[in-house]
């Protein structure tokens, strides 16, 4: 069934493409690049933006779930796609679809290995993710010997990367850390390469990681939210290009007198007669309850109209006392990366939570 939300998210593809090209020129040639498609391409369009990047040459893809990956094979993506948690309960899923897992703990090695085993598997690919610092999914450095021990001679599996991931690559005040992880992945990686007969792509840096160190661009970077328009530095968040513009209308238009209540809970009180517009976004949506009361706004007519009181479920009301518009105009919610950045300081989080947060219910419109 087609998507008949008047709210739209329209997704500029050229803007993605300057960006890849940006960001891979800060690489050496021969630096292969990953591109980071999870949560739905950080809540734009998968499909559509990995065919685009598949057309530009990116060499691998990322996805974080076996679905997702999924998703690009049945949308006819044919670059290799790394698992980045792959869950042992969908092992077989990865092989049907050809996809990469990412093997992180001792657990996960010998669950692969005991179903490569058991489905005669050649040389499949997979992926070692390394603790260096950060402390979420890895290997830790003292069980580099066991690992090596069980992979070392087994022909159902080959070792198609290892990798790590900076913990503050973003934050040039923790410069020190950050050297120390990648002297500590580097140990690694000689060790890992003394024992291993084949040869293995290494990675370690984000999209931060490709500005700020490029003593950790290693054989591949991995491309995430720089490739949607936020390079998490302004200077360098002004030479990427806005991929992602929200868009919605007015659904009704109308007028409050003094002493008003207007939304939940009682939430704003008109002080004097105020015109308020109703728009069909709400937290369902993406739209979250932190931009209500005067916080957040929209812009319509090319004025910025501030939220009265509460956002709602499936929409919210601003004030256009001060705006010519009328029931059915166009209304902008963010067309630039200032604004989602914004928003996101209005709400204690990050540009990424602003993207991811948009809701499978928004249309979705590609602009070539």
């Amino acid at each position: 069934m087609e998507n008949k939300h008047v709210t739209e998210l329209e997704i500029d593809l050229s803007a993605l493409k300057h960006n890849y090209q940006y960001l891979k020129g800060k690489t050496a040639n021969n630096t292969k690049i990953l591109a980071v498609v999870k949560a739905f391409a950080y809540g734009l369009e998968p499909s559509n933006i990995a065919s685009e990047l598949e057309k530009e040459g990116v060499d691998y893809f990322g996805v974080a779930y076996a679905n997702e990956g999924i998703l690009l094979r049945e949308n006819s993506i044919t670059k290799p796609i790394l698992v980045l948690h792959a869950q042992p309960d969908n092992y077989k899923l990865l092989i049907d679809y050809n996809l990469e897992p990412n093997i992180y703990s001792l657990y996960t090695l010998n669950r692969f290995l005991e179903f490569a085993k058991e489905q005669n598997l050649k040389e499949y690919p997979i992926h070692l993710k390394f603790n260096s610092g950060l402390n979420r999914l890895g290997f830790n450095g003292d069980e580099l010997d066991e690992l090596i021990g069980l992979i070392q001679h087994n022909k159902n599996i080959k070792v198609a990367s290892a990798f790590s991931h900076i913990a503050a690559s973003e934050d040039l005040n923790e410069q020190e850390f950050t050297q120390k992880q990648i002297f500590t992945f580097n140990n690694i990686i000689t060790q890992l390469r003394l024992k291993l007969t084949n040869s293995f792509t290494v990675h370690m840096s984000n999209t931060s990681g490709v500005i700020n160190y490029q003593n950790a661009h290693f054989d591949m970077v991995r491309l995430g939210i720089g490739l949607y328009g936020f390079g998490n530095d302004a200077k360098e968040t002004d030479k990427l290009k806005n991929v992602a513009t929200l868009k919605s209308v007015i659904s009704q238009i109308r007028v409050v007198q003094k002493g008003d209540n207007v939304s939940y809970n009682r939430a704003f009180t008109a002080q004097k007669e105020e015109k308020i517009a109703i728009i069909p976004i709400g937290h369902a949506d993406g739209f979250s309850r932190p931009l209500g009361c005067g916080r957040g706004y929209v812009t319509i007519n090319g004025q910025k109209a501030y939220t009265s009181g509460n956002v709602c479920m499936d929409m919210i009301l601003v004030n256009v006392t001060h705006i010519n518009c009328k029931e059915g105009d166009p209304v902008i919610i963010f067309d630039n990366q200032k604004t989602v950045e914004q928003f996101a300081s209005i709400c204690n989080t990050i540009s990424y939570e602003i993207l991811t947060a948009i809701s499978q219910r928004i249309k979705r419109k590609i602009k070539h």
